[in-house]
């Protein structure tokens, strides 16, 4: 399914939701502000949603004179991906993570945390790198981005249909409200559906993104034992992050076990692993990493066509 055709399933899930809870806060009318609302939040998270997830975790954007190696590696990657260069970012956070944003190749932004550089080698953070640049390549982070400025609006839309129904407000059942039993229902399924929305992301996205990260580098094995650290770093120091935002980390920031582990974002870690290192199944269909390559195969097979 493209990136784009994606994109418009998500924000028109995310708006008919808004709306509908928006009816259940104020009947028609709260239907038509909650309309507005949504159409405001979608151009806001085209072109700023990345720019609030950068804030949220106070990253700070780095050049090469202060980070020599990771700058390098990074421009490095670009440059074999055919890439724009992006922009880099520091997360003061010992939790060992990492994440890709912004709208597309020539806006991105590859974030990785303190605990990342402090934690992996110089291939373990390769291989982390070229995960987060496969993302770029394969134009899902915007989705990502989308994603969780608009869940994080539906956390406050049921925060506030829940203090609606305490303080007796809402519209009754005959201007078209639920009144305040549907506005605590409400308060309880808007985050399960925010949740269900983060894993409408496709999960084999990560496995792409493994995927085209080990062509980048040459070697899975330096995203596979990468994947082995981060996993029990994670595990043992969780890092103090927005559930709405979990889904963009190259693994699952939060320790979630129990039947939070059936709605987690990500796919299993030791699946991944054992992918990068043949021992699983088959991976997901490679897309080669070479514009041109895909150039030459349209090509052949329109000289063929036309004999």
């Amino acid at each position: 399914m493209g990136n784009w055709f994606r994109t418009t399933l998500l924000l028109g899930a995310m708006t008919a939701l808004m709306v509908f809870i928006g009816g259940l806060l104020g009947g028609q009318q709260g239907m038509i502000l909650a309309f507005i609302l949504a159409v405001g939040m979608n151009f806001f998270s085209y072109w700023y949603s990345d720019k609030m997830v950068l804030k949220m975790y106070k990253a700070r954007e780095v050049g090469p004179e202060d980070f020599p190696g990771l700058y390098t590696a990074v421009q490095e990657l670009a440059h074999k991906a055919e890439l724009p260069m992006p922009r880099v970012y520091i997360i003061p956070e010992s939790s060992p993570n990492a994440f890709a944003t912004g709208r597309n190749p020539e806006h991105a932004v590859i974030a990785v945390t303190e605990g990342l550089l402090s934690t992996m080698d110089d291939d373990e953070a390769t291989g982390v790198l070229a995960h987060e640049m496969s993302h770029i390549k394969d134009r899902d982070i915007l989705i990502g981005s989308i994603a969780a400025t608009m869940a994080g609006a539906i956390m406050i839309l049921s925060t506030m249909a829940r203090w609606s129904a305490f303080f007796g407000g809402g519209s009754d059942d005959d201007e078209g409200g639920l009144g305040g039993i549907g506005l605590i229902v409400m308060s309880i399924v808007a985050p399960l559906a925010a949740m269900l929305i983060q894993m409408a992301i496709s999960r084999s996205r990560e496995y792409l993104a493994d995927a085209t990260g080990a062509r980048l580098t040459g070697n899975p094995e330096w995203l596979a034992r990468a994947l082995e650290k981060l996993g029990a770093a994670v595990k043992k120091h969780p890092m103090h992050a927005n559930p709405s935002t979990a889904h963009m980390f190259i693994v699952n920031p939060l320790s979630g076990g129990g039947l939070m582990h059936l709605f987690s974002t990500h796919p299993p870690l030791q699946e991944r692993i054992a992918r990068l290192r043949g021992t699983g199944p088959d991976p997901t269909p490679q897309a080669p990493v070479e514009e041109d390559r895909g150039k030459a195969e349209a090509a052949a097979m329109w000289e063929h066509l036309s004999k």
